[in-house]
């Protein structure tokens, strides 16, 4: 029930529809290592569809013969204007409206074990929690000074900085005007630090009931619970 103060509304993510998810992979030194993978000379990119895209509380699915299903805290850019061959990353800064929290919740068997590309263990339903916030860009000032944290049942899992991308924000943007055109309302995924399922002993993957919580200064806090598909 919805009461007066408020409580009881769900909340949405602060870009419902966008156009397009881009994410990068591979961006921490630490979570490239714990990946078994050499840190890419180039931004590692990859698409993964908009429609995954949920609230900040909403309950994530585990797939239907899923049991690899991972968590990834990550800064998420939110893009404000039209960019197309962007020269310097003065301009890439520019045209980013702001910055929100960003769940990139992954299956490794689909995007890993079973060929192709990326996409299969990424763009499952509910896989991609986001906010709660839209913070602007000049609240957040340097995007590059963030601390991020991600939780499991209450046990801190990822404990990371902005500091620590390979490639930054003004970069990746300048980058990937290059190669697609950036439009309002599109969300860029950073990339995660260390400390993910897959690189750790036993690989606790997400399991019906598990809960997490995600935070990065001055975005705010997410929660979601883990159901079942």
């Amino acid at each position: 029930p919805v009461k007066a103060d408020g409580s009881g509304l769900r909340v949405g993510a602060p870009v419902a529809r966008p156009g397009k998810v881009v994410c990068i992979g591979l961006n921490y030194r630490d979570h490239a290592a714990e990946s078994g993978a050499e840190p890419p000379a180039e931004p590692v990119v990859f698409m993964k569809a908009a429609d995954t895209v949920i609230g900040p509380y909403d309950e994530v699915l585990v797939p239907r013969g899923s049991v690899k299903t991972d968590w990834e805290v990550e800064l998420a850019v939110v893009i404000g204007k039209r960019a197309r061959y962007l020269d310097s990353r003065e301009e890439a800064l520019d045209v980013i409206a702001g910055y929100a929290i960003s769940n990139d919740v992954s299956e490794r068997e689909f995007q890993l074990e079973r060929g192709g590309q990326w996409d299969k263990g990424k763009s499952c339903e509910t896989f991609n929690p986001l906010g709660p916030w839209l913070v602007t860009a000049d609240e957040v000032g340097d995007p590059q000074n963030l601390a991020l944290g991600l939780w499991v049942n209450g046990e801190r899992r990822q404990d990371g900085t902005t500091k620590d991308m390979i490639f930054d924000v003004a970069e990746i943007v300048r980058y990937l005007s290059r190669f697609m055109v950036l439009e309002p309302g599109d969300v860029i995924n950073t990339g995660t630090p260390a400390g993910v399922a897959m690189g750790m002993p036993g690989q606790p993957y997400l399991r019906a009931g598990d809960v997490m919580e995600l935070e990065i200064e001055g975005l705010g806090r997410q929660r979601q619970t883990v159901g079942q598909a």
